[in-house]
């Protein structure tokens, strides 16, 4: 079985916080759409930066990046 490397993990958790902050967003307050814009401007800026919060706290965790 394969196991998943840092980005696979920071794919799933990024869309997994897209995915609810939009359900609450619909069926519980609006203001969880401030939650779903963080989560965008948050990959927006790890784009240009190569850095993201989440990774670094994947990191710590000991998930391993992909082998080069």
């Amino acid at each position: 079985m394969k196991t998943m490397d840092l980005n696979a993990w920071l794919r799933l958790i990024a869309g997994t916080f897209v995915l609810a902050s939009v359900l609450l967003g619909v069926y519980v307050s609006q203001y969880w759409f401030l939650f779903t814009g963080f989560v965008a401007l948050n990959l927006i800026q790890s784009a240009f930066t190569c850095w993201c919060p989440m990774m670094t706290i994947l990191r710590k965790l000991g998930v391993q990046e992909r082998c080069k």
